[in-house]
């Protein structure tokens, strides 16, 4: 793994602009299987690390599609649902170093809402979704990939949690949604991807040396070069995935 952490290090250069280029990671997973990785801890170094979700990019819905959607009745979870287009266009800004704005979606309406984010050029930026690794053209920008592997029972546990009290939604629909779309969708769509990490870290945020080591890692990237102590433990943070040419071209299906 030390050898695999050196070359994404040696990846992170400058681009076409001369401008350095921010280390960009992947985080997938399943729903609610707690991707945004330690981000309280890393997210105060100077404003330097930015952590974006794929939850930003839904798609805007049509009319009919938004009356299905608040009857529980939309496939949020299937790869339509989101604005690849998009995303791979943020992603392009993102590594020249440009200032983008990050659309801001409202979950109670199912709707985009009509400002936006601006973020700033960073040294690392995380990107988390449930199919970030799903598009070969989007999962390839990514220097890092790592795929937060969480107990099903913990994640439908957690997003009833978040649906019924943050979303404001109906426990039913909550869990009609899930058996119908969720379940199926990361079955068919998000679970295949995970072969595609360079990481697979186990127990999802309860993994906490999992995070300290993902931490220390961007830290060393943010100060110039890798922790020598980093690179011993790195083989016991979860299971590494190697490249392989073959994978990199096929698609999950």
């Amino acid at each position: 793994m030390a050898g695999d952490s050196e070359t994404l290090l040696k990846d992170h250069g400058e681009n076409t602009n001369g401008v350095r280029q921010p280390f960009l990671i992947g985080v997938s997973g399943g729903t609610a299987s707690g991707k945004l990785l330690g981000q309280n801890k890393i997210d105060h170094h100077q404003r330097q690390v930015v952590i974006l979700s794929q939850d930003s990019f839904y798609r805007v819905l049509t009319p009919e599609q938004k009356a299905k959607a608040l009857k529980g009745q939309y496939n949020f979870d299937h790869p339509d649902a989101f604005d690849s287009e998009l995303i791979m266009h943020t992603l392009r800004q993102i590594l020249q170093g440009e200032t983008v704005q990050i659309p801001v979606y409202d979950f109670v309406t199912n709707s985009r809402k009509e400002e936006f984010i601006t973020v700033y050029p960073a040294d690392v930026v995380l990107f988390e979704g449930i199919l970030m690794f799903y598009s070969q053209d989007i999962r390839d920008l990514f220097q890092m990939k790592l795929f937060v592997d969480t107990d099903p029972d913990t994640r439908l546990s957690r997003r009833v949690l978040r649906d019924t009290t943050e979303r404001k939604r109906e426990l039913e629909q909550v869990l009609t949604q899930y058996i119908t779309f969720v379940k199926p969708a990361f079955e068919e769509f998000c679970l295949p991807t995970k072969k595609y990490a360079d990481v697979i870290i186990p127990r999802g945020a309860d993994n906490l040396v999992a995070i300290n080591l993902i931490v220390q890692h961007i830290q060393d990237i943010l100060n110039g070069g890798l922790n020598k102590r980093y690179n011993g433990c790195m083989s016991g943070l979860g299971t590494p995935r190697q490249r392989r040419t073959s994978e990199s071209s096929s698609r999950p299906h």
